[in-house]
């Protein structure tokens, strides 16, 4: 049961990514495309150290082996 619930939630997110992209590309209107939106975030120096931080964290709680 756990299992499946953890593999559903990997397979979950990389289809809710692409629909988004997708949604964005047919409707620039309602959502901002991917390069639009990442143009709007990274034209600020915070957001840039604070994405670099933040997959710097993600990397060494999950990638370093115990």
């Amino acid at each position: 049961m756990i299992l499946a619930l953890m593999v559903a939630g990997y397979v979950l997110v990389p289809v809710a990514g692409i629909t988004l992209v997708l949604v964005a590309r047919a409707r620039p209107d309602v959502i901002a495309p991917l390069g639009v939106l990442l143009g709007n975030v990274f034209a600020h120096r915070a957001a840039r150290i604070a994405l670099l931080l933040f997959v710097w964290w993600l990397g060494w709680h999950f990638l370093v082996p115990d």
